[in-house]
């Protein structure tokens, strides 16, 4: 059996999330490599779009990405629930900030960071699946399989996982199905979207409507059922159907490109391991209520990053993986608590807590320290980061 050589860091997953790490480290002087089982060119093609949070934008900034991403500001976002009073309004400028968040390409993110990683000289494997890590007292060991492979192995003394690996049945994986698909387009609107977000609650989940390029980037989550009969019309029936659900607040005009995936909650309750850590997707999936998971797993990033950089030395010990995690453990499990809340307050039609639900709208609407407090929430995390 072919054998590799020793990297300080092994990274599973060349997205956003992986990328960001590497680039993270690049002058930590670390031996590091990312191994991804995608052709190089799949990444940078993902369809979807990124909420990206003020905090966000700040790391980005750091990792020298942000100034050629083309990114769409949200300068307010209007909350309101469907079929009762009470809403509320968060606006950038109550902050002095230019924007409260963003909406970017996913794929686009990912291609800009993939161009600094390569400018960096850090190494990729293409089509490269990390098909077994085994973590052993001083290093793991990864077996390799596929066409990008030097070596059926590769030594690390530190797996960084980004991508998948939460299995069914794992005792360390926490799993509730919301009984939600997300049905996600491009809609096009009459008089420009003046850099406003919508997220309107119905009884079947958020419908949110994020400004992207010259339009909205559509998230509309419905029961499985209404999933199927939503995507069983033709375009200008379903954007009638979305008209309703909005009212007057704005004019919707076209809609193209409907997709669908079903929405969980999955998360470990332990993001490390011996020898491993595991961020993004691999450590937790969230429903996209707020917008809140590549957010948080940047946040991850950047706080696994510093640590490596402060403590030195061996970056796969268990003191510097303890340290990272106890860093991590209040942002990162009040995040997930925080949108799974969201989903089941908001997600059903028992009367007395819409009613509730539209007070508390209000309230928020009329109290600035409390509106605050969210905003800053959705931007920096649970706490206020940085």
């Amino acid at each position: 059996m072919a054998e590799g050589p020793t990297h300080d860091l092994l990274i599973v997953g060349a997205g956003p999330v992986g990328l960001a790490l590497a680039l993270a480290l690049k002058e930590a002087g670390l031996d590091i490599v990312l191994a991804d089982a995608r052709p190089r060119e799949a990444v940078g093609a993902d369809p979807r779009v990124l909420a990206l949070a003020h905090g966000t934008r700040l790391t980005l900034e750091r990792l020298g990405v942000w100034s050629g991403l083309a990114a769409t500001p949200i300068r307010s976002i209007h909350i309101s629930q469907q079929g009762s009073l009470g809403r509320t309004l968060l606006e950038a400028a109550e902050h002095e900030l230019p924007a409260l968040g963003y909406v970017a390409s996913a794929g686009a993110l990912a291609a800009a960071l993939r161009h600094a990683v390569d400018a960096a000289g850090i190494p990729v494997l293409d089509e490269t699946e990390v098909a077994n890590l085994a973590p052993g007292r001083d290093e793991v060991i990864a077996s390799l399989a596929g066409p990008g492979a030097p070596a059926t192995t590769l030594r690390a003394r530190l797996a960084a996982c980004a991508e998948g690996g939460m299995q069914p049945g794992d005792p360390n994986v926490v799993e509730h199905d919301y009984g939600q698909h997300a049905l996600i387009a491009h809609v096009e609107v009459a008089g420009g979207h003046r850099h406003t977000a919508f997220e309107r609650f119905t009884a079947e989940g958020p419908v949110a409507l994020l400004p992207d390029g010259q339009g909205y980037a559509l998230v509309h989550v419905a029961r499985p059922d209404s999933a199927d009969a939503l995507l069983a019309l033709d375009d200008a029936a379903y954007l009638a159907r979305l008209q309703a659900l909005f009212g007057h607040r704005v004019h919707l005009q076209a809609v193209r490109g409907r997709l669908r995936y079903p929405l969980l909650l999955r998360y470990r309750r332990q993001a490390v391991g011996e020898r491993t850590v595991w961020l993004g997707n691999a450590a937790q999936t969230l429903h996209p209520v707020a917008g809140q998971g590549f957010n948080l797993a940047l946040r991850d990033v950047w706080a696994l990053a510093e640590t490596l950089l402060r403590r030195g030395g061996d970056p796969g010990s268990a003191d510097t993986l303890a340290a990272y995690a106890g860093a991590r453990g209040l942002d990162r499990l009040g995040t997930i608590r925080f949108t799974d809340t969201l989903v089941r307050v908001f997600s059903n039609d028992f009367a007395p807590l819409r009613h509730a639900r539209g007070a508390a709208l209000l309230a928020l609407d009329l109290l600035p320290p409390l509106r605050h407090f969210v905003a800053r929430r959705m931007m920096f995390g649970a706490r206020a980061w940085p």
